[in-house]
C-alpha cells in the first residue's frame, strides 16, 4: 500500500556517493517497458527495493575528496543470483519501468569480487610471512620478513578500507532493484491491467443521484471546512451518525477476519525510517507519500503493513507456527503528494484515514496460495455488503517494488461515476523478509514444539530460509463510507445500512436528515 511525504524537507542529490579512482561515476539508466516474463523465477524470488536514501548527518563520511553514505540497514540480497540471471532481472527492471541501474549493480560487484580476491591474496601472504617469522633466522632474513609483513599490513589497511567502502555502495544500489515479477502478472501501465472477476451490477436509480459530499451534508457526517482550518486540506471530521459508521466498520471488519483464524493487532502509529525503507518505502524520497517526523529517525505509518511486518524482525520462526495471520487496526496518514483531479474530493483522498490491514508470514511454497485466500476473504467481505465491484490483477507498472503480484479491488461509485480503489492484496515474496531479517527453520523429520527465538538463539542442524510475507486491506473506512452512502442512498435523501453492519452500529438499519 502507498505511503505518505515528509514534515522534513530534504534535498537529495542524485547519489550519495562519490567514488574513488578505483571506482566509477553513478549514474542513472532510464529503461522503456519490454515484452512480459516468460519463465516461472524460482520458488525463493530474490527480492530488493527502492535504495534506502540516508539522511546526511552520522551515515555520511568525507574522506581525502570521497563522500558516500554508509548504509544504516542491510538486506540479504544474492548479487550472485542476480548475475546469473541478469537478463531476467533486466527484462523486470523494463517491465517496472523501475530506475535501478542492473548494470551499474554487476560492474560494482564484479569491482567487488575482484578486491576480495586481492584482500584474499594479500591476507595469505601475510600468514605465510608470519609463520616463516616463527622459526629461526637469520637477522637480516628476520629484518626483511618484518619489512615485507608490514608492507603487506599497509596494502591490507588501505586495500579493506576500499573493500567496505565499496561494499557500502553495493548494497545502497543493490536496494533499488525491484522484487521478481509473477510470470502471469500482465506487462504494461496501469491500463493493462486484467480483469479476474465482476461482482454485481451498477445500482439503477429512478432520482437525482447524490455524492457522497452532499449527502454527508444533508446528513450532518461531515465537516471539511472546520478541518481545513484546524488542519489543512484533505482533512475531516466525522460527526454524528458517521463516526458510529466508522467503528461499525472497523469492528465488523476486525470480527470477520478474525473468525478466519488471524490474530488482531492495534500496532504502533509511529515507526522508525529504517522500518518504513526496509518494507520497500522511500520516507525521504522526492514526493514521498511518508511522514517524517523533524530532528528524529521516526514516521508516521502510512498503513499498518509496516509495523506488524516488523513484528518479527530480526527473527528465527519455528516452521510449526507458520503461517503467522494478522489482522491490525490503525490510522494512517498519507501526503497524497501528487494527487489532484476530481478523485481528491471529499473522503476519496484523504491525508489521516483508519483502515483494517491484513498481514501473512508464511513458507515460501504456500505464498501463491495464501495470496489467493486474502483476495477472497477482501471479494467475501464487499460481496456481503452488496457492492458492485471488479478485482483486477495489476499490471507490472503499476506494482510498487515489492509486490511480486498485486490483486485491487475498485468498487462502483455512483456519485463519482466511476470505480474506486478501496483495497488491494499483495504477495511481497521474500523481499520483505530479505531486508527485516526474518527467517524460519524447516522442522527436522521429528518435529518438536519449540518457541520462536531471536537470531543465533536456539539451535538446529537445519538451515533457515526466508519468510514470504503478503498484506491485504480488509476495511479502508473513508472510502467504504463513500461506497455506502453512494450505493444506498434513497430519494428521500436517507441512506440504508447493509445487513451485515447493523449489529455493530446498535441495530440501526437508517441514516436519517435530522427532522426526519
Amino acid at each position: 500500500m502507498a505511503i505518505i511525504s515528509g514534515i522534513q524537507t530534504l534535498k537529495l542529490s542524485p547519489s550519495l556517493y562519490k567514488p574513488r579512482s578505483f571506482l566509477f561515476p553513478i549514474k542513472t539508466l532510464t529503461l522503456t517497458l519490454i515484452p512480459s516474463l516468460k519463465p516461472r523465477p524460482p520458488s525463493l524470488c530474490r527480492a530488493f527495493s527502492p535504495r534506502a536514501v540516508q539522511i546526511a548527518d552520522p551515515s555520511v563520511k568525507e574522506e581525502k575528496g570521497a563522500t558516500f553514505a554508509k548504509p544504516q540497514w542491510r538486506a540479504a540480497i544474492d548479487f550472485k543470483w542476480i548475475r546469473e540471471n541478469r537478463d531476467l532481472v533486466a527484462e523486470n527492471i523494463r517491465n517496472r519501468n523501475s530506475a535501478a541501474n542492473l548494470e551499474l549493480v554487476l560492474e560494482i560487484y564484479e569491482k567487488f569480487l575482484n578486491l576480495q580476491k586481492e584482500v584474499e591474496r594479500l591476507r595469505g601472504e601475510r600468514n605465510v610471512v608470519a609463520n616463516k617469522m616463527k622459526g629461526k633466522l637469520e637477522q637480516s632474513a628476520r629484518q626483511a620478513l618484518v619489512e615485507e609483513g608490514k608492507n603487506l599490513k599497509e596494502q591490507l589497511v588501505s586495500l579493506e578500507e576500499e573493500l567496505a567502502e565499496l561494499t557500502d555502495v553495493l548494497q545502497l544500489e543493490g536496494q533499488s532493484i525491484p522484487n521478481i515479477t509473477h510470470p502471469d502478472v500482465p506487462v504494461g501501465g496501469e491500463d493493462n491491467s486484467a480483469l479476474r472477476k465482476m461482482v454485481g451490477s451498477q445500482r439503477e436509480f429512478s432520482f437525482a443521484l447524490k455524492d457522497h459530499l452532499q449527502l454527508g451534508k444533508e446528513l450532518d457526517l461531515f465537516d471539511f471546512d472546520a478541518a481545513a482550518e484546524v488542519s489543512g486540506s484533505k482533512f475531516y471530521y466525522l460527526k454524528n451518525d458517521a463516526v458510529l459508521l466508522e467503528m461499525a466498520l472497523l469492528n465488523w471488519a476486525v470480527s470477520e477476519v478474525s473468525k478466519r483464524g488471524f490474530t488482531p493487532l492495534s500496532p504502533p502509529e509511529i515507526v522508525r525510517s529504517s522500518i518504513v525503507e526496509k518494507c520497500g518505502f522511500q520516507p525521504r524520497a522526492q514526493n514521498t507519500q511518508v511522514y517524517s517526523i523533524e530532528g528524529s529517525d521516526q514516521c508516521l505509518i502510512g498503513t499498518s503493513e509496516v509495523p506488524v511486518a516488523g513484528i518479527h524482525m530480526d527473527s528465527i520462526l519455528s516452521e510449526s507456527t507458520l503461517p503467522l495471520k494478522y489482522v491490525a487496526v490503525s490510522h494512517c496518514f498519507r501526503t497524497e503528494a501528487g494527487a489532484a483531479g476530481t478523485a481528491t474530493r471529499g473522503l476519496y483522498r484523504v491525508h489521516q484515514f483508519s483502515k483494517v490491514e491484513m498481514f501473512i508470514f508464511c513458507r515460501p511454497e504456500d505464498s501463491d496460495r495464501y495470496h489467493e485466500e486474502l483476495i477472497g476473504i477482501e471479494e467475501d467481505l464487499f460481496t456481503s455488503l452488496g457492492l458492485h465491484f471488479k478485482t483486477l490483477d495489476m499490471a507490472t507498472g503499476d506494482l510498487g517494488a515489492p509486490a511480486y503480484r498485486k490483486f485491487d479491488i475498485e468498487a462502483w461509485m455512483p456519485g463519482l461515476g466511476r470505480y474506486g480503489e478501496i483495497s488491494s492484496a499483495s504477495n511481497c515474496t521474500d523481499y520483505q523478509s530479505r531486508r527485516l531479517g526474518i527467517r524460519y527453520r524447516p522442522s527436522p523429520s521429528d518435529p518438536s514444539p519449540r518457541s520462536n527465538s531471536k537470531k543465533g538463539k536456539g539451535s538446529s542442524s537445519s538451515a533457515t530460509r526466508f519468510v514470504h510475507t503478503l498484506n491485504a486491506t480488509a476495511c479502508a473506512v473513508p472510502r467504504m463510507i463513500v461506497c455506502l452512502l453512494e450505493n444506498f442512498q434513497r430519494e428521500d435523501g436517507s441512506v440504508l445500512i447493509p445487513e451485515p453492519l447493523r449489529p455493530f452500529i446498535g441495530a440501526l438499519e437508517v441514516l436519517s436528515p435530522k427532522g426526519q
